[in-house]
């Protein structure tokens, strides 16, 4: 007899994975549909407040970042420390997204190994999923395989077939390409452009024209790249600049990967009747930062929320809620952190001004308050105020000295 799945994962990255184990822990039958052949880049950075909210070990993180020293074109920098707020921890994509696949199959969602190739909603309402099996996975065949399932999660990517099947073609979210390379840390000696507990940010237009280059560190071993929307740009040799300059040129390269980063949440995540989208398939990446893993697993739950209450009312509407939900709670901070990057990344002259700024104070303690606690502090509001004029003076040119 067929098989009729409640809902059919597709992507098991931190937001595929992380719907697929609510909703199996809450008694539904899911598959988890991954080709499990690849690792997205990323730096791998989340806050320390997501162990909680996600019940991720310790032993998941690589290393643990207490500050991050952010880099102007010129080459001054301005240490950010953290202080006793937190960390941002770090974790391995390689490791990191098997070990939420295992535990959501362990919470009894099904796995299956293949690619997404066709999607066709049947007389009944239900989805019909054409799996393409990978050829690495156990007991393969030539043989697509056809799932049948009430609904569908889509969680794919910023090249998500679900959303390039179901859904207009203009429904895109605009994307950055991220390039990043996995080095060896050097253990004898820690080189002088390197910490092993501190984020290298560099703001310089060499590197890369409207987005940022990375070092983090991995524990015993670092990630670093860049990313920009810019074709042409040569990303491979602006990370081959960092490495020099942070002391890893000569260190063996472990992997080296690239791909489409989403800086813009899609305006609508479902299709009104079976279909989700979440996480970086949705774009639900932050503008500016690029963080996405956080907000990926929160999309993850939210989704699974959504779907409960989906599949109990027999109704669509739920779905429409996931959205909502995600941007009532991170609408705003994706808005300014948008704004932030449309006005100070366009040029050097102003990633200089914006490099400057992070140097006060103020801005140094609401921006790790924001990051770690996952939304805007308002407890300080002249500091907010100050900040506002902090910014005005840098982008008029007025000197921060005459106070």
């Amino acid at each position: 007899m067929e098989t009729l799945y409640d809902v059919a994962v597709i992507g098991g990255g931190p937001s595929g994975a992380t719907a697929a184990e609510q909703l199996a822990r809450a008694g539904y039958r899911v598959a988890l549909v991954d080709p499990a052949d690849r690792i997205k880049p990323c730096g791998g950075a989340i806050p320390s407040r997501a162990l909680k909210d996600f019940s991720i070990p310790e032993s998941q993180l690589v290393s643990r970042a207490h500050g991050a020293r952010i880099i102007a074109p010129s080459g001054r920098s301005v240490d950010m420390q953290i202080g006793d707020r937190g960390f941002v921890g770090m974790v391995d994509r390689a490791t990191f997204d098997p070990w939420l696949r295992a535990r959501a199959a362990r919470a009894g969602a099904e796995p299956v190994t293949g690619r997404l190739i066709g999607l066709a909603e049947e007389a009944d309402g239900c989805m019909a999923v054409v799996v393409r099996p990978s050829r690495s996975s156990p007991g393969a065949t030539d043989l697509d395989l056809i799932l049948r399932a009430r609904l569908v999660i889509g969680a794919d990517g910023a090249n998500s077939a679900v959303r390039r099947l179901a859904f207009p073609a203009a429904k895109k979210p605009r994307y950055v390409f991220a390039y990043h390379e996995i080095v060896e840390t050097p253990v004898s000696e820690t080189p002088a452009g390197f910490h092993p507990a501190r984020c290298d940010v560099v703001y310089d237009g060499r590197i890369s024209p409207d987005f940022y280059g990375w070092v983090f560190p991995h524990g015993p071993y670092s990630s670093v790249g860049t990313g920009t929307a810019v074709k042409g740009h040569d990303l491979r040799q602006a990370t081959a600049a960092l490495r020099r300059a942070s002391g890893l040129e000569g260190c063996r390269t472990v992997r080296r990967e690239g791909a489409p980063l989403p800086l813009k949440a899609m305006r609508r995540w479902d299709n009104g009747r079976n279909i989700l989208l979440i996480g970086d398939a949705a774009g639900t990446v932050a503008p500016s930062s690029g963080e996405g893993i956080y907000y990926a697993m929160l999309c993850g739950q939210l989704a699974a929320d959504a779907v409960v209450d989906c599949l109990a009312s027999g109704q669509a509407a739920p779905l429409k809620q996931v959205r909502r939900r995600f941007m009532r709670e991170h609408g705003r901070v994706f808005l300014i952190l948008g704004i932030m990057q449309s006005v100070w990344y366009r040029n050097d002259r102003l990633r200089e001004k914006f490099v400057t700024m992070c140097a006060d104070p103020d801005i140094q303690r609401l921006t790790w308050e924001s990051y770690l606690d996952k939304k805007l502090t308002r407890r300080d509001p002249l500091a907010h105020i100050r900040i506002f004029f902090k910014d005005l003076a840098q982008l008029l040119g007025i000197p921060a000295a005459q106070k």
